[in-house]
C-alpha cells in the first residue's frame, strides 16, 4: 500500500516513465514481509533496456524488474535506496520521508 505522495506528483512520474526517462517516485510503503521498511522508491522506464542498464550500472540486478505496463520500474529499498537518493541529489525526496542524516 502506497501513500504520502500527492496525485501530481504520481502523474508526473507516470509521464517520466512514459516518455522512456528514468525516473524516481518515493514513498511511504508497509509490507510485512520488509520489517523495519516504511519507504520504497519505484525507478521507472518505459524503455526497459534502458532500465535494465540503469539496473546492472547500480549494482542491481534486472530480473527484479516489475515489467507491469505501461510504468515498468524497480523497487529500491533500505540502504541502497538512500545511496542512490543521495547520488541522485533527490534530496527533496530524502528530506520529505526521513532519510536524511
Amino acid at each position: 500500500m502506497a501513500f504520502g505522495i500527492k496525485r501530481e506528483e504520481l502523474q508526473n512520474w507516470k509521464d517520466q516513465v512514459a516518455k522512456g526517462e528514468i525516473a524516481y517516485l518515493t514513498h511511504y510503503w508497509l509490507e510485512p514481509r520488509f520489517p523495519g521498511i516504511n519507504t520504497v522508491t519505484k525507478v521507472g522506464c518505459a524503455d526497459l533496456a534502458r532500465l535494465s542498464d540503469w539496473c546492472i550500472a547500480n549494482g542491481l540486478n534486472p530480473k527484479y524488474i516489475h515489467r507491469r505496463q505501461p510504468f515498468p520500474h524497480f523497487d529500491l529499498i533500505g540502504s541502497k535506496q538512500k545511496e542512490i537518493l543521495d547520488r541522485e541529489r533527490l534530496w527533496h525526496q530524502m528530506r520529505k520521508f526521513g532519510m536524511m542524516k
